[in-house]
């Protein structure tokens, strides 16, 4: 048996990015609050139900970054004989929360543009479109910060904190347009309809955070893992007869484990072999954290019930 922790993503240089994302978030959390304020402010004085449904999401936004910073600073707390593996999961389930306000916020969206619908209230559109402008440069920014000091691509919670300040972003831009039209052709209407489109945009973009969130909280497999491929290299190993009991999951954004059995031939050097599998692992396949029991013959064990 060898359990192998190895090092390609050093602790210090997976400190030091985990010190940007914390940077980047917060950053992004004092400018989302600030235009948070403002849009609600905005929207109660101007009677727009779009400013008032992107203040409601960044509010949300707000307490999701904040979640994530918490979340990260919580999967920092070493391991303990209660929680082996430690507090990275944490991570997973701040995105999987941020996930689901993003779809309690849309069905409030859609919940009020309906009603709107039946009575369009009248908007002040110039006013609007100057709050949401601003809305917009401003959720530019953090989006910026967050893509430039954080890994917004790999990182799960990074990225559902990402997709919030995504859709403000799209939020303030469907109040421009609303406000446009409703400047150019008084089509009050236009609030209500850009409110339900952007909410179909939060459904779509929480829709996949939800469903990886899901996925990792599972055990499944890494995306970026095709398991197969990993069964296939393992038996290509001179001497190795079978691979059996092989999982590969996700213990956080990063962080991918291993653990499986191999029977070789009697002849073998266990070691050599040994020595071989974790090499392909990593090399091949970037999974620096596994398990393997090299086994002959004569070892019985039963068999695994997954």
């Amino acid at each position: 048996m060898h359990h192998h922790h190895g090092h390609g993503n050093s602790p210090h240089s997976l400190g030091r990015q985990r010190q940007q994302n914390r940077m980047g978030l917060s950053i992004a959390l004092g400018i989302t609050f600030g235009i948070m304020l403002l849009e609600f402010i905005g929207g109660l004085l101007t009677n727009s139900l779009a400013l008032l449904a992107d203040s409601g999401h960044m509010l949300s936004d707000t307490g999701s970054i904040a979640l994530s910073l918490v979340a990260m600073w919580y999967a920092t707390k070493p391991s303990s004989p209660r929680k082996t593996y430690g507090y990275f999961r944490f991570e997973i389930l701040a995105a999987l929360f941020n996930a689901v306000t993003l779809f309690v916020i849309a069905g409030f969206i859609v919940r009020e543009a309906i009603a709107r619908f039946l009575e369009p209230p009248k908007v002040a559109g110039g006013s609007m479109m100057m709050i949401a402008a601003i809305g917009l440069v401003a959720n530019i920014a953090s989006a910026f910060f967050l893509m430039r000091k954080g890994d917004v691509k790999e990182n799960v919670n990074l990225r559902s904190a990402y997709l919030h300040i995504l859709g403000d972003a799209l939020g303030s831009v469907g109040a421009i347009v609303a406000g446009l039209l409703m400047m150019l052709f008084s089509w009050y209407v236009a609030d209500p309809i850009i409110s339900v489109l952007v909410a179909l945009l939060i459904l779509r973009s929480a829709w996949g955070v939800l469903r990886q969130s899901i996925h990792i909280l599972m055990e499944g497999t890494p995306i970026t893992v095709d398991q197969q491929k990993v069964e296939d290299s393992l038996k290509a190993i001179p001497g190795v007869i079978d691979v059996h009991d092989l999982h590969i999951w996700t213990i956080t954004s990063g962080l991918d484990s291993l653990a499986c059995h191999l029977w070789v031939s009697e002849e073998s050097d266990e070691q050599h072999i040994l020595q071989e599998a974790i090499r392909r692992v990593e090399e091949e396949f970037q999974i620096r954290h596994t398990t393997i029991q090299v086994e002959k013959s004569q070892l019985q064990h039963m068999d695994c019930e997954f």
